[in-house]
């Protein structure tokens, strides 16, 4: 079986382990901590970042879009919709609440990483205004959530999870259907709840 390094805290995580659940697709999971530069993560990715896929044959898959995109293609397109337009839509919604979740990780490290007196307010008021940008674009028109979802609607809930957890009570003010759209997608897909960044 396929074994998914991971972290319960990552947003990127996240968005495979519930991908992988919607799709049927078995994999083990086993939570590494990145700080610890563990020789099984190394080996799967140079980089040292997760998720990393390790396949049965050895080789490994890592960056979550890759490894979203190798659940897509076993899977039969369980993640993506067949129509291109449709598909770019969800493309385009998975890069979204990335980038949302890069920006965040950015602001968590530069105060985790720098002594108090080195860190740097204009580049945490930077990363912020970005994310509050795609956010009040998202609360604007929030996707939907059909019967059946995309890798597009996951990103967003593990995006929205990892916002909660890190940033919570300063991300929600004001973008009430945003809030909504996470408990509806809750409801409707408890099974993907447990992926949650916490």
């Amino acid at each position: 079986m396929p074994k998914l390094l991971y972290a319960s805290t990552s947003p990127y995580s996240s968005k495979v382990r519930m991908a992988a659940a919607y799709a049927g697709v078995a994999i083990d999971l086993v939570p590494v901590k990145t700080e610890d530069k563990p020789a099984e993560l190394i080996g799967a990715n140079p980089l040292g970042k997760i998720p990393a896929l390790v396949l049965d044959d050895g080789r490994s898959v890592h960056d979550s879009r890759a490894i979203i995109q190798h659940l897509n293609r076993i899977s039969k397109n369980a993640l993506f919709p067949r129509n291109p337009d449709k598909r770019l839509e969800a493309e385009v919604l998975e890069a979204l609440a990335d980038g949302i979740c890069d920006c965040a990780l950015s602001m968590v490290y530069e105060r985790r990483t720098r002594p108090e007196e080195m860190v740097y307010q204009p580049w945490l008021d930077r990363q912020w205004t970005k994310i509050t940008a795609a956010l009040d674009l998202l609360n604007a028109n929030p996707p939907k959530l059909p019967k059946k979802i995309t890798a597009g609607q996951m990103a967003l809930r593990a995006c929205l999870g990892y916002l909660a957890l890190r940033f919570a009570g300063k991300w929600e003010k004001g973008r009430g259907r945003l809030t909504r759209w996470a408990a509806r997608f809750d409801e409707k897909f408890p099974e993907l709840k447990t992926a949650v960044p916490a």
